[in-house]
């Protein structure tokens, strides 16, 4: 009989990049994902729903800003281009590489994997990638998680009717996509604030997940600490340090409901996040494997290997794709260890069978650690075969254990110092007086629904993302950052007062817009609280 059980959360998420530039920022990081994350992780997932049975284990957040990229004819369109010219680039590098034997089988690698997620995209796809990830789902292999519609952080809106609106318009788009509401919900950036599991009850929503410290109190752990793979370099803006919230009455093994609702939360398991995402100990810091920040001069394509964490771009060794796959192999017959470890200590010291919750950014696996999408694979299969875990779901762990205890939590999110302080700071404290003068001037405006509106509500949306304040206080794309969240609030403006001055350019003004900011085909307007209020009876 199985000691607990364990469940993958991945959250998958990509900012609005449609026809927003391309290198370095832009549509390419769409592109980069869809080819070493989201194609291979999908392949991984259908290899294993035709040889386990269900359930895999995994609870995959698709947001719906995403969602909708990854149905875009256009997008998918741009994504086949840029895949043409990699496999062009891998096919050059061959020929180039034909005499060198430490690069010619790298150049064979690119080549296949490559040529593989054509093949799964046109042939076993047809080009409906969202399809694929709904089979799975309709086979219970996994369960698809919602979230807020353009990921905006919630908590920092202040304003009730933008975060029903972001909740709901988010849900509402996942039911059209994957076929079936959502029980699930990723809070944007693990972002919570008290009440807002309200807001997610009424939505219909069962389940949603923070990070660690939020229910079991202490130091802020994960990636609020900062040294993780993938895109969280430390801050470098001067922030005061935060003292550790009080010991919470929670644990990360086991399923709460929150505050006066019936919605229930689960918290990422430390151990096997660290495991995972560490910079110093995770599994994708290995020697062996693809280093991602050095890239050839000629195609771009990468060829070396981690070698160690202070060697320098320069020294770095040649990457040898048949060694760091013994590597892979022997990483993932290793974590299943870990997760016995941490349910046998929770069963010793509580006596009852406990859950491990493994949540990570999808992106990280084969974008910034190009072997973890085989490594996850692997390891499913691993834990399948373990006698000590149940792989589940997470609205299953949910089912089976209600009725659930009430906990309460405080303020938090995974960012630095596990507040707010990564998205509201002195270099984008001037943003939110612009979203939420926004959010106010939409209340008189969103009281019919028409192709004006339906586009004014749109443009509301896309510049509430927290990704633009992230971007900006981390400096990865700070200038890009800056223009896309102005743009989205200048389109806003510019239908807003057309619209209050009955401008004749009206039509002409949302047809160029919706050209170019086009999701949430079916977005309501009235859904906006107040605009229900002031409607016309």
């Amino acid at each position: 009989m199985p000691t607990g059980s364990m469940t993958f959360v991945l959250h998958t998420h990509m900012p609005y990049c449609r026809l927003a530039g391309r290198w370095p920022h832009g549509e390419e990081w769409f592109h980069e994902a869809m080819l070493e994350c989201y194609l291979p992780l999908l392949g991984a997932l259908r290899r294993l729903g035709m040889r386990l049975p269900a359930p895999l284990g995994v609870t995959m957040n698709i947001t719906p800003i995403l969602a909708e990229q990854m149905a875009d004819p256009l997008m998918l369109d741009h994504f086949r281009t840029y895949l043409a010219d990699r496999q062009r680039r891998a096919v050059t590098d061959m020929e180039r590489f034909s005499d060198d034997s430490e690069f010619a089988a790298t150049a064979q690698f690119h080549a296949a994997r490559y040529e593989a997620a054509s093949d799964l995209l046109d042939h076993d796809l047809r080009g409906d990638i969202i399809a694929g990830f709904r089979a799975l789902e309709d086979s219970g292999h996994i369960e698809i998680a919602t979230c807020a519609a353009t990921h905006g952080y919630l908590p920092l809106l202040g304003d009730d009717d933008a975060i029903r609106f972001q909740v709901e318009t988010g849900v509402r788009t996942h039911e059209r996509l994957f076929g079936r509401r959502p029980r699930s919900f990723w809070l944007p950036e693990c972002a919570y604030r008290p009440g807002l599991e309200a807001f997610l009850q009424e939505a219909g929503i069962e389940l949603f997940f923070v990070e660690t410290h939020l229910v079991t109190g202490g130091h802020t752990r994960g990636k609020a600490l900062g040294g993780v793979h993938g895109p969280y370099p430390e801050m470098p803006i001067e922030v005061p340090a935060s003292s550790p919230a009080p010991d919470g009455p929670g644990t990360t093994f086991r399923a709460y409901t929150v505050g006066d609702s019936d919605v229930a939360v689960l918290a990422r398991n430390e151990r096997t996040g660290k495991q995972v995402w560490s910079a110093t100990h995770g599994y994708p810091g290995d020697a062996a494997y693809r280093e991602f920040h050095k890239k050839d001069e000629q195609t771009g394509l990468q060829y070396w290997r981690v070698t160690g964490p202070e060697v320098d771009l320069g020294a770095k060794a040649a990457y040898d794709p048949a060694a760091a796959a013994i590597v892979t192999r022997n990483q993932a017959g290793h974590f299943p260890g870990i997760v016995v470890a941490e349910l046998d200590a929770y069963r010793r010291e509580t006596g009852r069978d406990g859950l491990v919750m493994a949540s990570y950014d999808t992106e990280l696996f084969g974008h910034w650690w190009l072997e973890g999408v085989s490594w996850l694979e692997q390891t499913i299969a691993n834990l399948a075969s373990e006698p000590g875990v149940e792989l589940l779901k997470a609205e299953q762990v949910v089912a089976r254990g209600r009725p659930l205890e009430t906990i309460s939590m405080p303020e938090g999110s995974w960012g630095g110092g596990g507040d707010h302080r990564t998205w509201l700071n002195e270099a984008t404290a001037w943003t939110w007086p612009e979203v939420q003068s926004r959010q106010a001037r939409a209340k008189g405006l969103l009281g019919r629904d028409d192709a004006a509106t339906r586009q004014l509500a749109r443009e509301l949306l896309l510049l509430q993302s927290s990704d633009w304040q992230f971007l900006i206080t981390t400096e990865q794309a700070r200038d890009y950052a800056t223009e896309r969240f102005r743009e989205h609030c200048a389109r806003f403006d510019r239908i807003a007062s057309a619209i209050e001055s009955g401008d004749p350019e009206l039509d002409a003004i949302v047809r160029v817009l919706g050209e170019i900011d086009n999701p949430f085909a079916d977005i309501q307007p009235l859904l906006y609280a107040h605009a229900r209020e002031l409607a016309p009876a």
